[in-house]
């Protein structure tokens, strides 16, 4: 999250000149950057890098792109789709089935999600929102700060989890401590380290990593929640 709070700033100074949305639909294109616009790279075009500051980014089926960041919108990558890097600071971010991404997945306030045969090559992460990873595979580490995560049907995590404690502006009171699930037969490698308290659910079938600051319930069947 380097760039984020300069994103920020930038949102701040752009918004007063907001004109309500509008969407750009774009097929085979280089750069494309917008401001108070949605993007749409259709089903099998290409891009360079794409950004906007108030609105989202769909992504079609089979679509290469290389970094896709928003400020104020979220982020879909459909089926087959390609980028380098996706970053976005208020909203979710959703990587449909075989999805590669060959860098990092960043989100501030927005959840994560990764379908079946999803590939993110680097790490996850946000602050608020949930993240789950479903049926795929994230080659970093996977962090948050109050988030839930869910690693589910066979997912692998080759670089850990972190939960980090709340600090500065992020830190506010919590209802309840984050829930982390790793579900049937998922792996996570590395270390799963909480600076905070959490509810740590492991499957019986599933393999984890050395585990800090948590003790891990090991359950049967289907997920606690």
């Amino acid at each position: 999250m380097k760039q984020l709070a300069l994103r920020i700033a930038i949102a701040a100074a752009l918004v007063a000149a907001a004109t309500g949305p509008l969407v750009a639909h774009d097929g085979s294109h280089g750069d494309i950057s917008k401001v108070n616009r949605s993007i749409t790279i259709e089903d099998g075009g290409c891009a360079g890098h794409v950004d906007t500051v108030n609105g989202s980014v769909r992504v079609g089926e089979n679509a290469q792109v290389e970094t896709v960041e928003t400020v104020n919108g979220s982020v879909r990558l459909g089926r087959g789709a390609h980028a380098e890097s996706v970053e976005t600071v208020n909203g979710g971010i959703d990587l449909a089935e075989d999805v590669t991404v060959a860098r990092d997945v960043e989100a501030v306030n927005g959840s994560i999600e990764l379908e079946r045969g999803a590939e993110v090559v680097g790490e996850l992460e946000n602050v608020n929102g949930g993240i789950e990873v479903r049926g795929a595979h994230v080659g970093g580490r996977i962090s948050t700060v109050s988030g839930d995560i869910r690693i589910l049907e066979g997912a692998r995590v080759d670089g850990g989890i972190l939960i980090e404690e709340p600090k500065g502006w992020f830190n506010w009171n919590q209802n309840r401590p984050p829930r982390v699930i790793i579900g049937e037969n998922a792996v996570v490698g590395g270390e799963l380290r909480f600076e905070r308290e959490v509810e740590l659910h492991v499957h019986e079938s599933a393999k984890i990593g050395t585990v800090s600051g948590a003790t891990a319930k090991r359950y049967s069947g289907s997920a606690p929640f």
